[in-house]
């Protein structure tokens, strides 16, 4: 199996994307912000490999849509909050 590439954040708006996923997962989550950004980017590569690629699709979709979009990246990848 190759490697993953993981995409840098290159822009304001890709960052501003990420923190808005990041902060709704928590609230839906009842956890911080510190804990989302740990499961999807220390424990798993969802982060560079799923949402900052995804942007230009996902950012266009409403928040539920995005939420349950991630959800599902991680339980395929069997990461919890």
């Amino acid at each position: 199996m190759g490697k993953i590439e993981a995409t840098p954040i290159q822009t304001e708006d890709e960052l501003a994307f990420v923190v808005f996923c990041i902060e709704n997962l928590a609230l839906r989550h009842g956890t911080d912000g510190a804990s989302v950004y740990a499961a999807i980017n220390d424990r798993s590569r969802i982060l560079h490999s799923y949402i900052v690629p995804g942007y230009d699709f996902l950012h266009t979709q409403d928040k539920d849509y995005i939420l349950e979009d991630i959800e599902d990246v991680m339980r395929e990848q069997g990461v919890s909050l």
